[in-house]
């Protein structure tokens, strides 16, 4: 059965996001949406001083008005420096540090100033990296359906890829509608992630933080298999 999901781009973004992309043959990165202000779209929290520290990438003249797609990164030499840094500083005695760090390093080399471009790069190398094999499309690039909106717009996507099946994350299961999808042959479903622990560098765990701290703290093995706990409703 052919399976989407469809999401705006996320920075960084914390494990369920990454099993959703896994858990789909194709990840519609939804970029021709509006912008919104204090999302995850530019923002998520890591460690700092083992407390929950919000990090953001800097938008030339953000606003609710502009598409996601036409964003661009504020001054991306500084903050890809700063950020390095921070990460660096942060996460140094954690014992997946070498490796993370070059990889976070890796997607910091890519330059490119467009925000949804800068995340969906970053994206396609933590999938590599955590051996997800799911095809990226973005919304803007293909579909030419901006006047639709909501589940309409989903369903669109849904029928032009010919899929059976939708997931989306369970935060969104008063947005839609089964029998809608159903009606057009398209089957329903919400993606809930299980609680994981696993032991970070303070004494109290922290949860739902960016996958940096996940990748930080775990063995890649270990990961890879955190993207498989999580229950489809």
């Amino acid at each position: 059965m052919r399976s989407i999901a469809i999401m705006q781009p996320y920075a960084f973004p914390y494990i369920g996001y990454l099993q959703l992309i896994s858990a789909v043959d194709t990840f519609v990165i939804l970029d021709d949406v509006n912008f919104i202000k204090r999302g995850w779209i530019n923002r998520n929290r890591i460690l700092v001083n083992n407390s929950s520290h919000l990090f953001t990438i800097p938008i030339k003249k953000s606003s609710q008005n502009k598409l996601i797609k036409d964003l661009a990164i504020s001054k991306p030499k500084e903050w890809r420096h700063n950020f390095l840094k921070t990460i660096s500083h942060s996460y140094a005695n954690a014992p997946q540090y070498k490796n993370v760090f070059a990889l976070i390093s890796e997607i910091m080399e890519f330059e490119e100033e467009n925000l949804s471009r800068f995340i969906r790069n970053s994206l396609i190398i933590l999938c590599k990296y955590l051996n997800i094999k799911t095809h990226f499309v973005e919304s803007s690039t293909i579909y030419n359906n901006s006047e639709l909106k909501g589940e309409n717009k989903i369903i669109d996507i849904c029928l032009k890829e010919n899929a059976k099946e939708y997931i989306n994350p369970v935060g969104g299961i008063d947005l839609y509608s089964k029998e809608n999808f159903k009606a057009q042959g398209i089957e329903l479903k919400f993606l809930k992630p299980k609680k994981i622990r696993y032991e970070q560098a303070g004494e109290k765990f922290i949860e739902d933080l960016s996958i940096i701290d996940m990748l930080m703290f775990n063995a890649n093995a270990n990961v890879k298999k955190f993207l498989k706990k999580y229950v489809l409703l």
